[in-house]
């Protein structure tokens, strides 16, 4: 099975993992990765997003060793539209989380307009930080939690406020 799933990944977390490794164990993986004109207007918050270049090479050091671990193959390609690679003919299934199922749905009309089956769409639940409140990256930049959810002092050296 040929597998999708596309984001902007900076930086890469557990539930970004948690993709991946949904991903991986369905078949080879290829990932759109949101080119620099993109990254910007695919996110709901204002931030800053590190190059193409630094998200490749540290995604592709991610999917290495996952790909490894389930004997897959995987590639990166860059994606300049947001419905981008998974509207080609080869793919078999789109991973997405709750939050772009309407994404995949038009990925899946755009797909049968053009004559393709439309993708099986995965759904992989978000992992939750230690807040219980979703892990995402504008969280981390933010400094509120680590890649893993671990809630961290925020800016003003308060100290987060950690559930009992």
């Amino acid at each position: 099975m040929n597998v999708a799933l596309g984001g902007t990944f900076d930086p890469v977390h557990d539930g970004h993992r948690k993709l991946f490794e949904r991903a991986f164990e369905l078949g080879d993986v290829t990932v759109g990765l949101t080119s620099d004109r993109l990254a910007p207007k695919t996110r709901h918050v204002e931030r800053y997003v590190r190059p193409y270049d630094r998200r490749k090479r540290d995604l592709e050091a991610e999917l290495a060793d996952l790909a490894g671990e389930h004997g897959r193959e995987f590639d990166v390609r860059e994606l300049t539209d947001p419905t981008g690679i998974a509207v080609e003919p080869e793919f078999d299934a789109l991973i997405v989380s709750p939050e772009t199922r309407d994404g995949g749905d038009r990925i899946n009309e755009i797909r049968r307009e053009r004559g393709h089956d439309p993708l099986e769409l995965v759904v992989v639940d978000h992992v939750s930080a230690e807040d219980g409140e979703r892990i995402s990256s504008t969280r981390i930049v933010a400094g509120e939690i680590d890649e893993h959810g671990t809630l961290t002092p925020d800016r003003e050296g308060r100290g987060a406020t950690r559930p009992e």
